[in-house]
């Protein structure tokens, strides 16, 4: 029996997270769409043999570049079975919030919330079709901060509560969930107290993600949920000595 190849679409492509979840999702037998805004950041991702990528240069903020890139997909593939929201302005911290341009605001919440929305907005009508799901990367920054994160925080819990306010406007057909990393770093760098403040002993890696979203994918009674993937940080009481 001939198995349909599942077309993933994944935002952010170039970066540390997003390349781990196109790779990752190409090894699982995906046929992936890789969108980011950096030509040579796509350019960069390879494919495993008798891998099958499109790669897309799109600002996720602009609503017309989001509508050709759509278009090119549906032209390549024909479906969408899976949309990975992960582009996203990575830097946290924004300064103090009375030194804070609305400028800086706008283009933060623009890119990390304003840009999911465009894109499920985009792939509904293919993620409907094909009884989809949406997977939204959030933040542990969601749910606690560090100071001079405002925009960056405010836009994550943004996500999140888009997260299951599209997870019951779309349903049954289409499921949304969230993942909220925390510290993700492939860095060959780390030292002991970096790993050993972690109730899981280490700090994660962009595989950790990766594979967090195709369990997601996968999860068919799973829907508005948002998975934590911080090593049992955000449970951690924390005390001065």
């Amino acid at each position: 029996m001939e198995i349909e190849t599942r077309t993933a679409l994944v935002t952010g492509a170039g970066g540390l997270i997003g390349a781990d979840c196109v790779a990752h999702l190409l090894a699982q037998g995906w046929r992936v769409a890789a969108l980011d805004r950096d030509r040579a950041a796509l350019e960069r991702l390879g494919a495993p043999a008798g891998g099958d990528l499109l790669r897309l240069e799109a600002d996720v903020a602009d609503e017309s570049a989001v509508a050709r890139a759509l278009a090119e997909l549906d032209d390549w593939a024909g479906q969408l079975d899976l949309l990975v929201n992960n582009a996203g302005i990575a830097d946290p911290v924004s300064g103090a919030i009375e030194d804070l341009s609305l400028d800086d605001w706008n283009r933060r919440i623009a890119v990390n919330l304003t840009g999911p929305f465009l894109m499920t907005k985009h792939c509904v009508p293919l993620l409907r079709a094909a009884k989809g799901s949406i997977v939204n990367v959030a933040s542990t920054r969601a749910i606690m901060s560090e100071p001079q994160t405002e925009a960056y925080a405010a836009a994550k819990g943004g996500l999140v509560a888009l997260t299951h306010a599209t997870a019951i406007s779309l349903g049954p057909d289409i499921r949304v969930n969230a993942v909220a990393p925390g510290w993700i770093s492939d860095a060959d760098d780390l030292s002991p107290a970096d790993h050993v403040q972690h109730p899981a002993g280490r700090v994660g890696t962009p595989r950790d993600v990766a594979e967090a979203v195709a369990y997601l994918a996968g999860a068919g009674f799973v829907t508005g949920a948002v998975l934590v993937l911080d090593g049992g940080m955000t449970r951690k009481m924390i005390y001065a000595d």
